[in-house]
């Protein structure tokens, strides 16, 4: 028997060590090439929605992080917990929605300056007039990363026996986002949703530690975690916020689909049955 146990012990310091060469190898250190952003089951939806009878001229001047939060340290006492790239977030799910079509409102002034620099040349050749007005928007999106909430769930589970065991444990963060739909000429708000989408974190670990002999201690420990990107769930939140907006518009008549039958569509229903969770 302890034959059996040294065996398989000096297996696992084998594999660690391989394992640990591997993590130490300069050229495993630089990943895979960089790919198009994974997407969520929300954008699937987001994308098959039905065509609308005409895209809406949105525009988005900011989506901020209005949580006020820092991530806990020690990671960083200075960095977010949250991305602060809402805006592009939002313009690129309103683009892929098909329903709407957004208008450069965050980068305003620079548009603005090459503009200007457009017309002084224009102006020098008698031209002035060639370049057009910019398009006026009709709905203009609003809103923000509104809540983070860490620890919503914790746990996890473990066994050891004479100094051989192994543990996993996991943590359910959730963010939470708000969009607005405002009627530019009468500054109503149209349309107003709540989304959250949940963070799922886990880590599994495995070790000993024993003597295999006397005066001969063995040592080992392996293990892995695995984090739910924090943008991708915030990017999922969007889409799902979009998505719901536009049909609540379509029940409340603000716009209207291409196709009428297209009301029933699998996608309308299912987020209509989604709209009122209870807890």
């Amino acid at each position: 028997m302890m034959k059996l146990i040294t065996t398989l012990c000096v297996a696992g310091i084998l594999t660690l060590s391989g394992c640990a060469s591997v993590v130490t190898s300069y050229d495993h250190l630089e990943g895979a090439p960089a790919t198009l952003t994974p997407r969520t089951g929300t954008y699937t939806d987001l994308v098959s929605l039905p065509r609308p009878s005409a895209p809406i001229l949105a525009a988005v001047y900011d989506f901020r992080d209005q949580t006020g939060q820092y991530r806990p340290s020690p990671a960083s006492t200075f960095s977010t917990a949250v991305t602060q790239g809402g805006a592009a977030m939002l313009s690129s799910a309103l683009a892929d929605s098909g329903w709407f079509t957004p208008l450069e409102r965050v980068g305003l002034q620079n548009l603005l300056t090459e503009r200007r620099i457009i017309r002084a040349n224009l102006e020098r050749m008698g031209r002035e007039h060639e370049l057009s007005s910019l398009n006026a928007a009709r709905v203009l999106l609003e809103g923000g990363i509104i809540a983070y909430d860490s620890n919503m769930k914790t746990g996890g589970v473990g066994a050891e026996y004479f100094g051989i065991g192994g543990s996993t444990q996991y943590q359910v963060d959730q963010v939470t986002v708000n969009l607005r739909a405002v009627d530019i000429a009468s500054g109503e708000v149209l349309g107003n949703v709540t989304t959250s989408k949940t963070i799922y974190s886990h880590e599994v670990r495995a070790g000993v530690y024993r003597f295999v002999s006397f005066r001969r201690l063995l040592e080992a420990e392996a293990g892995y975690t695995h984090n739910e990107p924090v943008q991708m769930a915030v990017m999922s939140a969007v889409e799902s916020a979009v998505i719901h907006m536009i049909t609540q518009g379509i029940d409340r008549g603000l716009w209207n689909l291409q196709n009428p039958e297209d009301i029933d569509n699998d996608v309308f229903v299912a987020y209509r049955e989604a709209e009122v969770p209870m807890l």
